[in-house]
């Protein structure tokens, strides 16, 4: 990487450092000052802030078989937390607590919940824990100071507009969660903020929504019932939260299973060892960095694994599985024999399609296509290479194969990425950079 690579690649470093220690910094603030209020003034409904602190400890607790990577690991704890904030009343009668004895309550609760999973090593991600704190509060704030209003108490009253206002408010705390989620995976990744924040929005759809729902219906019945409808109205996130789990560990074994297909060729001696991860997750940043949607980022990775599976059917192994430096009609030959494979093993057709095309001229491709064939190619030359100046290298000739092999907008997007520090992927799958 050159000198000024380096630099460009620094100076985009600092802003999303700024950006990270603020945010840290405000939750860190926030929580002091709630603490230190709480602990002057003391509690106020202790036997409501007792109940909803015991709740999202539960919630906390619940989080056991949380897959690594699980955008909200504790749903029911998000939902109590979110409640409490959006409380104003209790079966009838109005409570007393305030912004800042809630941003304590659920750090405490959040804190004592995660005990038992601290002491075996799987405790929460700090992440998780200041996106908790700064949404929470940020929901307190925009509620509380509203309810307190009489004039807005009295017009809103307990019937649909009551309802509406914390729909509302409930959409723009998962709006502030969002944004938040998308700052700190943008701080240990540095993808593009755009995609991130899409990815996160789009995430909201599933267990998020179910999560907000859950909060507003909490608020509302504790409203009128009474602290009796906190279980009540949590059962069916709570079996909501196993049957995505579930959905979610197929996924993963699914994953792991065309992984392990893809391994083959390593395993026969066809392709290099980390041949095809590195593909994979190299294929995933530059599709981040094109702004590919969530659909078309799994059917690029399950696309990537398998790109050079169709080698096992030549008798005679390319070199160091460097198809990259083959005839075009051999590495078309290739492509398609490893096509029919994958359309055996039953992933998705689009998988098949970008595996037999990404030999075609960019212009005939899919997108997907064109993003596995220049980062196949460039994992082939680097490595053809074999000196430090291979990367740069590799990058020139596949800038000088933009005018019918690779895509311009791909290379340098692939540029971009390797510029900000990415080395492949480490033991534990996790991508640098």
């Amino acid at each position: 990487m050159t000198s000024a690579a380096v630099r460009s690649s620094a100076a985009g470093r600092h802003p999303v450092a700024r950006t990270v220690i603020a945010v840290y910094g405000a939750a860190a603030l926030l929580t002091a000052v709630g603490l230190g209020s709480t602990l002057w003034h003391g509690l106020a409904d202790p036997r409501i802030a007792l109940a909803f602190g015991v709740l999202i400890a539960v919630g906390e607790l619940a989080r056991w078989g949380a897959l690594p990577g699980e955008r909200e690991p504790a749903p029911v704890a998000a939902a109590g937390a979110l409640a409490y904030a959006l409380l104003g009343e209790n079966a009838g009668q109005p409570v007393g607590h305030g912004v800042l004895q809630t941003v304590t309550v659920v750090l405490t609760a959040a804190l004592a919940g995660a005990v038992p999973h601290v002491a075996r090593g799987r405790g929460p991600v700090l992440d998780h824990i200041v996106r908790r704190v700064l949404t929470v509060g940020f929901a307190a704030v925009c509620f509380q100071p509203l309810y307190d209003m009489a004039e807005l108490r009295e017009r809103f009253g307990a019937g649909p507009g009551y309802a509406i206002l914390l729909l509302l408010l409930l959409g723009l705390t998962a709006l502030c969660d969002a944004v938040l989620a998308a700052l700190t995976l943008r701080a240990r990744t540095r993808h593009p903020f755009g995609p991130l924040l899409r990815d996160e929005l789009r995430a909201l759809l599933h267990i998020g929504s179910a999560v907000c729902a859950t909060g507003a219906v909490i608020a509302l019945g504790v409203a009128v019932a009474g602290l009796w409808a906190l279980p009540v109205f949590c059962v069916p996130l709570l079996l909501t939260q196993l049957s995505f789990r579930r959905y979610a560990a197929v996924r993963t074994t699914y994953r792991q299973t065309i992984a392990s297909l893809a391994r083959a060729t390593e395993i026969a001696g066809y392709t290099p060892q980390g041949h095809a991860r590195r593909v994979a997750e190299l294929s995933l940043a530059v599709g981040r960095e094109l702004r590919l949607s969530g659909p078309e980022l799994t059917v690029l990775e399950y696309a990537a694994l398998m790109h050079d599976i169709g080698q096992l059917s030549l008798v005679d192994p390319v070199p160091d599985g460097a198809t990259a430096l083959l005839p075009v009609t051999e590495q078309r030959r290739i492509a398609l024999l490893g096509g029919a494979v994958v359309r055996q093993t039953g992933v998705p057709a689009a998988v098949a399609v970008v595996v037999e095309r990404q030999a075609d001229p960019y212009r005939e491709q899919p997108m997907s296509a064109r993003i596995v064939r220049a980062v196949n190619a460039y994992d082939d030359l680097a490595g053809e290479c074999g000196t430090a100046s291979g990367p740069l290298s590799a990058l020139e000739r596949l800038r000088l194969g933009t005018a019918h092999d690779y895509q311009p907008e791909v290379v340098e997007s692939l540029a971009r990425v390797l510029s900000r520090g990415w080395s492949g992927p480490r033991s534990d799958g996790v991508t640098h950079g």
